[in-house]
């Protein structure tokens, strides 16, 4: 019990230093964690109320009663931003959330079970893949309407390929180890294997995937929404505000630049904080990444 105790903490300490070794991981963390308390204090950081209009200060640049700026109704840009970091963030995990629960579901079976069910799924699969990704989320976007639940809807079930061949992949190679093949010899069910065996030992994998998925979803989200097919006004969230301001780019830059900015740095960080922890956790996922 010491022994493997020791094993652990012996392995997450290298973990910790292959993390720590990267700046931009880091930076990454930071933005992300950044993010996180903004999100959490939303109500108390906020300058302004993000859905109240004031016409006494219509498209106002930056000043120092509202740094950065104002829309045409008068709300503060800052506020708003402020209040769309929750949005980004809950969109994002939301999404990727839906897309691991099918994909993963799907990649388990057709990997364990092989044979017709493989077929099945991975031909379905591929015919998924076979249309582009924009023109599906769009077709079930427009299918359900705008709003935040649908948008999580329409980007999940285009998201999940990705996860489906990767746990697939993954499984194959496990399943035939010494340790699943005692497990079946013991009259262990194949539900109880896949549970207790297969799917903590791909669980890094799976992981670091969902890492970097994360600035692909809030990036669709923001895609959507800014078509008009996302979060409808006056939410706050950061590409329906870009969608807002594009008709007044050249008299108020800043409608545009600001939440364009959130979004850049947001996308940033999570993809910082994903190679990090690919390169920390799966060794494996980074070299095959770079290959």
């Amino acid at each position: 019990m010491i022994s493997r105790e020791k094993k652990r903490g012996s392995r997450l300490w290298t973990v910790v230093d292959i993390f720590t070794r990267s700046k931009l991981a880091l930076v990454g963390l930071f933005i992300v964690t950044v993010l996180i308390v903004v999100a959490a204090c939303a109500p108390w950081i906020a300058p302004h109320d993000p859905l109240k209009h004031n016409y006494m200060h219509l498209m106002e640049p930056p000043s120092p009663s509202f740094p950065l700026g104002t829309d045409n109704y008068g709300r503060g840009i800052l506020s708003r931003i402020i209040y769309g970091a929750k949005y980004a963030l809950l969109l994002g995990m939301a999404i990727v959330a839906i897309e691991g629960l099918i994909g993963v579901t799907l990649g388990l079976l057709a990997g364990y079970y092989g044979k017709t069910v493989e077929m099945v799924i991975m031909r379905i699969t591929d015919v998924m893949l076979s249309i582009p990704a924009i023109v599906l989320a769009l077709a079930v976007a427009g299918l359900l309407g705008g709003g935040l639940i649908n948008v999580i809807i329409a980007v999940g079930v285009v998201g999940w390929r990705g996860y489906t061949r990767l746990v697939r992949s993954e499984v194959l190679s496990i399943k035939e180890e010494f340790y699943v093949e005692a497990a079946r010899a013991s009259g262990a069910s194949n539900t109880g294997i896949i549970l207790r065996h297969v799917l903590p030992n791909i669980s890094t994998s799976i992981i670091v995937y969902m890492s970097l998925s994360i600035p692909s979803a809030i990036l669709w989200a923001a895609g959507l929404s800014f078509l008009g097919l996302g979060a409808q006004p006056p939410t706050p969230e950061w590409g329906a505000m870009l969608s807002n301001g594009r008709d007044f780019m050249r008299r108020a830059w800043w409608m545009t630049t600001f939440p364009g900015l959130a979004i850049m740095f947001t996308v940033l960080g999570f993809n910082f904080l994903g190679d990090g922890l690919r390169d920390a956790l799966d060794p494996k996922m980074a070299g095959r990444s770079e290959g």
